[in-house]
């Protein structure tokens, strides 16, 4: 069920595909961050790394009540403070939630399916 805002011009619908990918651009700016994982798929124990092409397939998005709960699927690099980079993320999307879409985000929980060397 898309997200539905209200104005006196009339109604805008936003689907769950375009806020995961808002949430996705987001946290691909922030440092640290390798890219987007696959949240479903993981082979021999190694997390596929998402092209920028696909940064809503390492995002999920529940809606309570007026409220976004969004999961972001991340590899991270090497040598960077994992703690540090997930505070980053989540400060990053929360932020662009409410910039753009005017949706407050409750929680945004980060999944970190592996570790690489950035190039």
């Amino acid at each position: 069920m898309p997200l539905q805002i209200n104005s006196e011009l009339g109604n805008v619908f936003i689907t769950d595909h375009v806020i995961s990918v808002l949430a996705g651009s987001a946290a691909m700016d922030c440092y640290g961050l390798v890219g987007m994982a696959s949240r479903k798929q993981l082979k021999d124990g190694i997390a596929e790394l998402l092209g920028r092409d696909n940064l809503s397939r390492g995002v999920e998005v529940h809606r309570e009540n007026d409220y976004l709960h969004i999961d972001l699927y991340i590899i991270v690099s090497y040598g960077t403070k994992i703690s540090e980079v997930a505070h980053n993320i989540q400060s990053k999307v929360k932020y662009v939630m409410n910039e753009v879409l005017g949706v407050k985000v409750d929680v945004v929980n980060i999944f970190v399916q592996g570790v690489r060397v950035s190039r």
